[in-house]
């Protein structure tokens, strides 16, 4: 391919436009004749071709080669035929400030500094139009330029491998969106019908015996249905994003429809978490208040909101018969866990004398920089 392109596609016209520099050797070497002038041209068409290699970005021997023969046409240009073609530097140092190896920087870093202050010296002990005043700012902006374009590609580097590392996040975010609807509707809508299978068999066993029996199983089996029906609905609607708050009063209708009183503790300004932390909160909140209504059998439920210096947290509390050991290993506790993992969050369990079962999200938040100065 690279017989097939003067340079990489991805520099565009740049490398093109930079060319327009090689007038002022080239205006240099116009007014010569015979031998100097042929060298003159030999050497810019000797540049030219390193100029297209080092945009290639050889094996580093290869670039080191080039980049000296660069050095050595400007150092040859400079005494040979006008000072003012120190100004070429620029090219070399441009190369430079593009190696990514930090040794490797380095070392040419250096050698470029002490080819450009030694044909500044000899410029200005042989050439009596040397200036050294007028070519100082030019000096100072040739010698740092490899830093400045080695800080930008850096920068640029950090960004792409933020943006990748961004579209990794969302990828992982819909991965854990279809586990979580997954364990969803294995927890729901999995019993829920395996519920409604069990009522059906006992409606044909009870239709010739007890009709009257069958007939209200035949009642509850009908609200079984319903029920799925909107654990359906409630599952597409989670989809979207929500917020504590959504979620708060949602499971607020959901309790008090079991006859579980909501209590509320703390008062958080949620706008310090980010869409992403409460979203995820949201649904750790929507398990533990599921979890609740199924197992529990309490009376109350008290939801605690935290917010201490770089860590929030939600405290779910109910009063009901507590938590089996085995229950910690389920999809439930284990899809809250992996949420939370997500925004570097942990969940803590706790169960005591099979009366109450304490669930701790904690997670952390950004402290902005006033209060931090405060």
């Amino acid at each position: 391919m690279h017989a097939l392109q003067l340079f990489p596609k991805k520099y565009g016209f740049f490398p093109y436009i930079f060319l327009a520099y090689l007038l002022l050797p080239l205006n240099s070497i116009l007014d010569e004749n015979g031998v100097k002038a042929v060298v003159g041209y030999a050497l810019i068409l000797l540049f030219l071709i390193s100029y297209r290699q080092l945009f290639w970005y050889p094996p580093a021997k290869v670039f080191f080669f080039w980049l000296a023969i660069q050095m050595s046409i400007i150092t040859v240009l400079c005494l040979w035929y006008h000072s003012e073609n120190i100004f070429m530097c620029f090219f070399p140092a441009n190369f430079i400030g593009w190696l990514g190896n930090k040794k490797q920087f380095q070392r040419a870093f250096g050698a470029f500094i002490i080819c450009v202050m030694g044909i500044t010296l000899l410029l200005a002990l042989y050439s009596p139009m040397m200036n050294i005043l007028y070519y100082l700012p030019f000096l100072v902006v040739m010698l740092i330029s490899p830093l400045g374009i080695r800080s930008m590609n850096k920068r640029m580097e950090l960004e792409k491998k933020l943006d990748q590392a961004n579209e990794q996040i969302k990828e992982l975010i819909k991965r854990e969106e279809r586990m979580r609807i997954a364990r969803d509707l294995h927890d729901t809508l999995g019993h829920t019908l395996s519920l409604i299978t069990l009522q059906s068999q006992l409606i044909q066993r009870l239709i010739d015996k007890q009709p009257e029996r069958a007939k209200s199983e035949a009642k509850e089996m009908e609200i079984t249905s319903r029920s799925a029906l909107s654990q359906v609905r409630e599952l597409v609607a989670d989809m979207r994003a929500h917020t504590i708050a959504e979620e708060l009063a949602d499971m607020e209708r959901i309790l008090a429809a079991a006859g579980i009183q909501l209590i509320q503790e703390g008062r958080v300004d949620f706008s310090t978490l980010l869409p992403l932390q409460q979203n995820i909160l949201a649904m750790c909140l929507r398990e533990a208040g599921t979890n609740i209504v199924k197992h529990s059998s309490a009376k109350h439920c008290v939801v605690t909101f935290q917010e201490t210096k770089g860590y929030f947290s939600i405290i779910v509390q109910d009063d009901g018969v507590g938590m089996a050991k085995s229950d910690n290993e389920g999809n439930g506790i284990k899809g809250m866990k992996e949420r939370l993992a997500l925004i570097d969050g942990e969940l803590e369990l706790e169960w005591k004398d099979n009366k109450r079962t304490t669930v701790k999200m904690l997670v952390p938040v950004i402290i902005k920089s006033e209060e931090i100065a405060l």
